[in-house]
């Protein structure tokens, strides 16, 4: 008897734990993004970042695997709208990402996540929902590439080709092999 009592009471605790667990993830997610729109440092706001997007990416995958894409594509949306909100304040705070790249970095790292995962969702979205998770894609690449273009100003690739050198012009034959 002591058995099952004790069976029972350690699944009423996992139980009880997943509970806790389920609204836990939900309260952070609220939680960090309360203190993402809080948070005036640009540097900060980047770091927070990374952890509010694996919290609102798990959140997308969760609403992906319950069917619910509607829910799934505001939570990609408003996901965007944070990765701008830190593109927008670390420019402010930071314009040479060269010189002081902290903040910089994990935020381009954390994006190219968020974009390959975002590929996969729209790889399995019904087709009314891909065009706008499209558009969202469209904008996270294009903060990815101002980020890039931030941390690497000075590209190899993206030197002009310099001008060809200019033909000679053609010249008579020396006397001696004239016919």
């Amino acid at each position: 008897m002591r058995a099952t009592g004790t069976s029972l009471g350690a699944v009423c605790g996992l139980l009880a734990l997943l509970v806790f667990t389920t609204s836990g993830v939900a309260q952070s997610l609220a939680d960090l993004q309360a203190r993402f729109d809080r948070e005036t440092s640009g540097v900060q706001k980047a770091k927070l970042m990374t952890r509010l997007g694996e919290t609102q990416l798990e959140e997308a995958r969760r609403a992906g695997r319950a069917g619910e894409y509607d829910s799934l594509g505001l939570t990609l949306e408003k996901y965007r709208d944070n990765v701008r909100a830190a593109v927008d304040a670390l420019k402010k705070q930071h314009p040479d990402a060269e010189k002081q790249s902290n903040g910089y970095r994990q935020l381009e790292m954390h994006l190219r996540k968020g974009i390959r995962e975002l590929d996969e969702t729209i790889l399995v979205s019904p087709e009314g929902f891909k065009p706008p998770l499209q558009i969202v894609r469209q904008d996270l690449i294009g903060m990815d590439d101002e980020l890039l273009k931030s941390l690497f100003p000075r590209r190899p690739l993206e030197k002009h080709a310099a001008p060809p050198p200019a033909e000679k012009p053609a010249q008579a034959p020396p006397p001696e092999k004239q016919p």
